[in-house]
């Protein structure tokens, strides 16, 4: 249901998004399919790494932090897709991390070519369980006008 429009978003609005707690099977199962590096799929290997034990893929932490904007936010808004901008993997994900995500409208401008949407320049915030910033992505909006 779309029920947020680009005229209802304003700067340095944040929206919380939720959690999700990793799994180690779901770390494997994941990284064996899409990031098969050793440290991602291999006890061994990973001990030995300068991770210490297995860790999620960053691209699996940011596929769950998709899913947490979706859920928390864009399945009401007026959503037109986003080019993404930036990721930033800052520290590991471990088995049994629960990560919490917000975002943050850092900015917003009307379309100059196309009047009936607007651009949002959102800013997402990863956090595990001892609040420690383990990823953040930056990416534009594009938002459908109400009008």
């Amino acid at each position: 249901m779309t029920d947020i429009y680009f005229e209802d978003f304003y700067k340095n609005q944040v929206f919380e998004l939720g959690s999700y707690t990793f799994k180690k099977k779901e770390i494997l199962k994941f990284a064996n399919e899409f990031d098969p590096q050793t440290f991602h799929t291999d006890e061994n290997a990973a001990r030995k790494s300068i991770y210490g034990e297995i860790i999620a893929s960053g691209w699996h932490t940011g596929s769950i932090y998709m899913r947490l904007l979706y859920d928390g936010l864009l399945n009401r808004v007026a959503s037109m897709g986003s080019p993404g901008t930036e990721i930033c993997w800052l520290l590991p994900v471990h088995a049994e991390d629960t990560i919490s995500a917000n975002c943050k409208i850092q900015g917003k401008r009307l379309s100059k070519s196309k009047p009936d949407r607007g651009l949002l320049e959102i800013t997402g915030y990863i956090h595990n369980q001892e609040n420690k910033l383990v990823m953040t992505q930056k990416g534009i909006l594009f938002v459908k006008c109400r009008a």
